[in-house]
C-alpha cells in the first residue's frame, strides 16, 4: 500500500530518498535531490519546497514542488536552470503516481506543472485527471535536441548547414583561438568562464553561486565538460555542459562581444560537439529550453515543452480560472486529455 508523506526541506530527506533520488538512480541532474537541495538553499528567495513523496516498499515516486505559503498554489520547484520539472520514480514508482496525486488534492487547489516533455506530460495528465482534478495542458516552450543514432561527429558535422561548416573552416585556419576544456572542477577556469558571461551580451547571471554548485558538483563526478576559448590569453568565450547517461546537457554559453568577428563561441562549440560525440560517446544531446534562432544550426529536433495546470473543480477559487480556460478554447491536444477530461 503506498504511503505518501511531505518534505518541506530536501535536506531532510531519508536515507532511502537520497539514494533513490540520487545520481545512482536518476541519470539527469534535474531529477535529482541535489539539484533540488540547491534550488532550494540558492534561488528561492520568496518560496518553500514542498516535496510530495510516495513509497511503497522499494518503488518510489517523487513530485518537486514550490510555493509561497497560504497560496493554495504549488509549482514545479525549477527555475530558468532547469530542463524540465516532471515527477520522478525509482524501483517502478511510477505505480505511486496516482495514490500522490489524489493525496496531493489535501495540501493545493491548484498545481503547476513545467516544463514536461509530452512523453512525460502524458502520463501525469491521466494520473491527475484521474484523481479528480481539472488538467488543462498548454505549450510553454521548445527543447532543440540531436538524436545521434550511432553516427560519428564527422557524420554528424557533415548534416550541418554549409555556412556553420564554412565559419568553422575560416575561422579554426586562422588559429587565434586557443580551445580548452576541462572535465574537473578549476578555479581559474571558472573564473574565465565567469569573466566572460560578465562581459557577454547575456543579461546578469540570476543566481552565480547555484551554477558554481552545480559544476563544483558535477566535477567531482566527472560529468562536468566546461570549455573555454581565449585569443592571446584572453578568455573570450564560454561554455558549461554537462555528460550524464548518454546525453550531453548545455546548460550556458556566452562570448564577448568585441571577439565576435573571431567567432570564438562557435569554434568551441564545435569543439565541445566533437568532444561529446566522439570521446563520451552520447547519444543525444539537449540545448534545454528556448527556441533561439542560433540553436537550429547544430541540432536537429524541436520538441514542445509543455505546462500542466491542475485545478480542483470544487473549489470556488479555481471556477475563475476554469471559466477562462474554457473561454480560451482546447489547450496543447494530450491523448490524456482527449475526452475533455
Amino acid at each position: 500500500m503506498a504511503s505518501v508523506q511531505y518534505l518541506a526541506n530536501p535536506a531532510g530527506a531519508q536515507a532511502a530518498w537520497t539514494k533513490a533520488l540520487g545520481r545512482e538512480n536518476q541519470h539527469a541532474p534535474f531529477d535529482r535531490l541535489a539539484w533540488w537541495s540547491a534550488l532550494n538553499d540558492l534561488c528561492l528567495p520568496d518560496e518553500k519546497p514542498l516535496l510530495a513523496l510516495a513509497s511503497d516498499g522499494e518503488a518510489r515516486c517523487a513530485l518537486a514542488l514550490m510555493h509561497r505559503p497560504g497560496s493554495g498554489h504549488l509549482r514545479s520547484l525549477g527555475n530558468w536552470y532547469s530542463f524540465w520539472a516532471r515527477p520522478v520514480f525509482a524501483a517502478g514508482g511510477e505505480a505511486l503516481l496516482p495514490a500522490l496525486t489524489r493525496d496531493l488534492a489535501r495540501k493545493a487547489r491548484r498545481i503547476t506543472l513545467q516544463p514536461l516533455a509530452q512523453a512525460d506530460a502524458e502520463p501525469t495528465a491521466a494520473a491527475f485527471a484521474a484523481a479528480g482534478w481539472n488538467v488543462r495542458a498548454e505549450q510553454a516552450d521548445v527543447n532543440h535536441r540531436v538524436e545521434l543514432a550511432g553516427r560519428s561527429f564527422a557524420e554528424y558535422w557533415a548534416a550541418r548547414p554549409g555556412r556553420l561548416r564554412e565559419t568553422v573552416r575560416r575561422k579554426g585556419a586562422k588559429g587565434l583561438a586557443e580551445l580548452h576544456i576541462v572535465d574537473r572542477f578549476d578555479q581559474a577556469e571558472w573564473a574565465d568562464y565567469e569573466a566572460v558571461y560578465a562581459q557577454s551580451w547575456k543579461p546578469e547571471e540570476g543566481s552565480p553561486a547555484f551554477l558554481r554548485r552545480f559544476a563544483e558538483e558535477e566535477g567531482a563526478a566527472g560529468t562536468l565538460r566546461l570549455g573555454v576559448a581565449r585569443i592571446d590569453g584572453r578568455p573570450v568565450a564560454a561554455q558549461l555542459w554537462t555528460v550524464d547517461n548518454g546525453t550531453a546537457y548545455i546548460h550556458k554559453l556566452a562570448h564577448v562581444e568585441d571577439a565576435k568577428a573571431h567567432s570564438p563561441g562557435t569554434l568551441l562549440s564545435h569543439a565541445l560537439f566533437a568532444h561529446v560525440i566522439d570521446r563520451d560517446g552520447v547519444r543525444t544531446i539537449d540545448f534545454g529550453s528556448g527556441d533561439d534562432g542560433y540553436k537550429r544550426d547544430w541540432m536537429e529536433r524541436a520538441r514542445a515543452m509543455l505546462r500542466l495546470d491542475m485545478h480542483r473543480p470544487l473549489d470556488p477559487r479555481s471556477w475563475p480560472y476554469l471559466l477562462r480556460d474554457r473561454l480560451r478554447g482546447p489547450g496543447f491536444p494530450l491523448a490524456a486529455l482527449r475526452h475533455g477530461v
